[in-house]
């Protein structure tokens, strides 16, 4: 097998399962053991796979080099594609592992359901690896508009239509206007391959001289369309709706895929195409980092719908990724630039684990139709159903940060950084520290009502499926390994500060 066929073969075998998937519906409808095993077990095929591939660190992987797609590279197959396309499969895995005892209930389809969510993680894979400005638009594209289609998979319901409208409204938009950038850019570069782009900037701009407006206006476009797609404010307002009103195991999905992937679009585009000028984004971003966490927070702290206050939550934890961009964007040191970059890989696996994890408890108490999302829901579950207020409770300490948990040395390694790096980053990294201080009331919370009070008289038996138990397992597991298992907490920030490394050494050449 050819090296090229090698670096696409995880992205086809996505693709291919979602169509497969299609036909099997089709001739056999409805048959939601048969599309479970095929989705289930095509995707653990293709994770395994993409591992093997790899290029790894540890000399592992079939690929023991990056190898480009196309002359000029279109696609790239290194460490970070890597690393980006088995947090995708593992994401399009859990999700399908908790939908069931959801969707079946409310008689949604599951094999439409699941194909949609294989075109989209295919969307983020693509962007993952993109070496091409018109390749990572055409993966926004293929990663977005499945998940307007999932935001509004309820279509019965007004709160899901609802914010699927807003969702899809507010995202054209932003693609319209990330294109526009995209275009300045490549106007103003000549061309549409991130290296190329990256030497023109470097041959023609060198700090001394103002931003040409050309350049400018496509800096403002391509931040206000990503900025958009990673929900940090003041672009976050389709958030709390889209995530309440789509269900249950889409909210978890939405939370977390296509944020990595729009933060992969972040790395590909602002540190690999455009490093040259990071110096002019860098108080920008640091500026809306500070005011997306805090604005997360506060907000969280008033709501009664645990999907609105995830969704606040999901904000907040975007301004702690960005902390990372300002990181590298500040840094004169490339190894501590590298760190920075690799504070935003290692918080995004963390980050994908225990927020999934902490959607699938609430689609797991949905599964009676009736049941809403209200805080109320969880009263007295350690009572009623102590695995599933344990498995809650794992997920909310490491959203908070507590050690040892997988949430804390996210935290901890964007926080370093940022102390690395010193100056206004210290005071960066203390008003993080403040904003996860700030988020322990509302996570918390949650864990007070499960322990702290007693369940009503007339509260319901909770049944929990075996697939969405072996996803719960497998996803506190991962929040477990990741910091309390020193073994596995270092194969992770190995993995990511190689990919970092070599993302920092493809802008530097």
């Amino acid at each position: 097998m050819s090296n090229d066929v090698l670096a696409l073969l995880p992205f086809v075998l996505v693709v291919a399962l979602a169509l497969a998937i299609i036909l099997v519906d089709l001739f056999l409808p409805r048959r939601d053991g048969v599309i479970m095993a095929i989705g289930a077990g095509g995707l653990a095929v293709a994770l395994v796979a993409t591992i093997a591939i790899g290029p790894l660190p540890w000399d592992f992987g079939m690929l023991s080099e990056p190898e480009s797609i196309g002359d000029p590279a279109l696609y790239t197959r290194d460490m970070l594609t890597a690393l980006l396309d088995t947090t995708l499969i593992a994401i399009a895995l859990l999700t399908l592992l908790f939908a069931p005892d959801y969707l079946v209930p409310r008689k949604m389809p599951l094999a439409e359901f699941a194909a949609t969510l294989l075109f989209a993680i295919s969307g983020g894979m693509l962007i993952a690896g993109g070496q091409d400005l018109l390749v990572l638009f055409i993966g926004l594209e293929l990663l977005v508009l499945p998940g307007y289609i999932l935001a509004g998979f309820a279509k019965r319901d007004g709160l899901s239509t609802e914010g699927a409208i807003k969702y899809f409204l507010l995202g054209s938009f932003s693609s319209a206007i990330l294109l526009f950038g995209l275009a300045f850019v490549m106007g103003f570069t000549g061309s549409t391959q991130l290296s190329e782009v990256a030497h023109e900037l470097g041959a023609v701009f060198d700090g001394s001289e103002p931003l040409p407006l050309a350049l400018a206006m496509g800096m403002a476009l391509l931040a206000v369309g990503v900025l958009f797609k990673i929900a940090a404010v003041p672009f976050h307002y389709w958030t709390p709706d889209a995530y309440q009103g789509s269900p249950t195991p889409v909210t978890g999905y939405l939370s977390v895929g296509p944020k990595i992937a729009a933060f992969a679009l972040i790395l590909r585009l602002f540190v690999e195409a455009l490093e040259p000028l990071r110096g002019e984004w860098a108080l920008v971003v640091g500026v809306l980092a500070a005011i997306t966490m805090t604005m997360g927070n506060l907000a969280a702290l008033g709501q009664d719908n645990i999907k609105r206050m995830l969704a606040y939550s999901s904000i907040a934890h975007t301004g702690y990724i960005m902390v990372g961009l300002v990181v590298f964007a500040t840094a004169e040191d490339p190894e501590v630039a590298a760190a920075g970059v690799q504070g935003v890989l290692f918080y995004s696996v963390a980050y994908a684990f225990m927020n999934l994890g902490a959607f699938a408890v609430v689609a797991a108490l949905q599964r009676r139709p009736g049941v809403t999302s209200q805080l109320s829901t969880f009263t007295g579950l350690g009572y009623r159903a102590g695995i599933l207020a344990l498995l809650m409770t794992i997920f909310m300490l490491s959203l908070t940060g507590i050690p040892p948990l997988a949430g804390f040395f996210a935290k901890m390694v964007v926080v370093l950084g940022a102390l690395e790096v010193g100056g206004p980053l210290t005071l960066l990294a203390v008003l993080m520290m403040l904003n996860a201080a700030m988020a322990a009331f509302y996570y918390l919370r949650v864990v007070v009502y499960m322990y702290m009070r007693k369940p009503t008289e007339d509260a319901p038996e909770i049944h929990v499926g075996r697939l969405t138990k072996v996803g719960l397992f497998g996803a506190a597991a991962m929040t477990i390994l990741i910091g309390l298992f020193p073994p596995f907490t270092e194969a992770i920030l190995d993995w990511t500060e190689a990919a970092a490394q070599a993302l920092i050494g493809v802008a530097q050449l």
